[in-house]
């Protein structure tokens, strides 16, 4: 399997997602391709002692910056480095994209070079968040590609997040929400309402209802549907709130001698929680709605987030993500049309 990595996208590029792909090669066993200006990342490789087996780096002229307009991707930096990741996929050069750099312009490349998958009317960014209730997390779903929706959308992004659900973490009938400002039907606004009574009818994803935000970190579903607006707010006000919390416990275990001591006795448990809501564990966001697997990795992320990332995309290719996305929604075009 060969995935390509955008070595100039994110914070601390080239060395981490250089270190990244070096860590996949040898966990993961698969190939890899950094795509960038090609002599820093031979530099980068030579005075970091990071190993170039099973690496291969392809040249690309520029970078686009992360403020710049998306859709400048497709023109005046068609020769960016995520541009030219992404034609490699797209011409069957590669099996799957990652990268740390803009996310609009991820999203505009990752829907006009390699594509929409057929029949889908928008990509989506689907996220992992952290959450209690027996459940280890719950997919968001769209966390920020498309601002305005229609509810046919919407009706689309629960059938691509239960068939990621389905085949990336295994579960058989994933519990499908719409995010609202009440559980009963008749609540939120009219894209909430119309959505509401199309997810009802549809017989192919295991819909339980309206659910409020509150409810989110509880268990309260699997995949959690919604508009990008509605959906970012609720990732970034998660991400605050986690940095918070976290605050809020270091400084209550280090305020005093008693406390270090009790800090002691809980040390795993809490190492476990740090770790339940590490960006890095999840390695990054798919893009779901294009024909080849493309993967938003963390902005900030080191080599252990890009590994997971790459780790993220693998799995992506080998339970043939794209194409159950493509089935679910042709069944949910041909339910529409009997309906007709």
């Amino acid at each position: 399997m060969r995935i390509v990595i955008d070595g100039f996208g994110g914070d601390h590029a080239p060395l981490e997602p250089m270190r990244g792909a070096a860590q996949a090669v040898a966990e993961l066993g698969v190939e890899m391709v950094v795509v960038g200006d090609s002599e820093k990342l031979e530099n980068c490789a030579k005075e970091n002692n990071i190993p170039l087996e099973g690496i291969t780096i392809k040249h690309a002229d520029s970078v686009i910056p992360v403020d710049e307009e998306p859709t400048k991707i497709l023109k005046a930096y068609s020769d960016c480095s995520m541009a030219v990741g992404l034609k490699m996929v797209a011409d069957g050069e590669a099996d799957a994209f990652v990268s740390a750099g803009s996310t609009g312009a991820l999203l505009a490349g990752g829907t006009f070079i390699v594509k929409r998958s057929k029949g889908i009317k928008r990509p989506v960014i689907a996220t992992l968040v952290p959450t209690g209730g027996g459940k280890k997390f719950y997919l968001l779903i769209d966390s920020g590609a498309n601002s305005d929706c229609r509810p046919e959308m919407l009706a689309q992004f629960a059938v691509m997040g239960t068939a990621y659900h389905k085949n990336m973490m295994g579960s058989t009938n994933p519990e499908v929400a719409l995010i609202n400002i009440g559980t009963e039907e008749h609540k939120g606004c009219e894209l909430q309402q119309q959505s509401y009574q199309i997810l009802k009818g549809m017989d192919i994803i295991n819909f339980v209802g309206n659910i409020e935000a509150r409810q989110l970190p509880l268990g309260g579903c699997d995949v959690a549907v919604c508009d990008g607006f509605t959906g970012n707010v609720v990732l970034k006000l998660t991400e605050g709130f986690s940095a918070y919390f976290t605050g809020v416990l270091k400084s209550i275990f280090y305020s005093n001698a008693a406390t270090k001591m009790a800090y002691l006795l809980v040390k795993k448990q809490i190492a476990a929680f740090k770790k339940s809501v590490d960006y890095k564990e999840y390695g990054g966001a798919p893009i779901l709605g294009v024909k080849k697997p493309v993967i938003k990795a963390h902005g900030s992320s080191d080599a252990k987030a890009f590994k997971n990332a790459i780790r993220q995309a693998k799995f992506c290719v080998e339970k043939n993500v794209c194409g159950e996305i493509e089935s679910g929604v042709a069944q949910l075009k041909a339910g529409d049309e009997a309906n007709a």
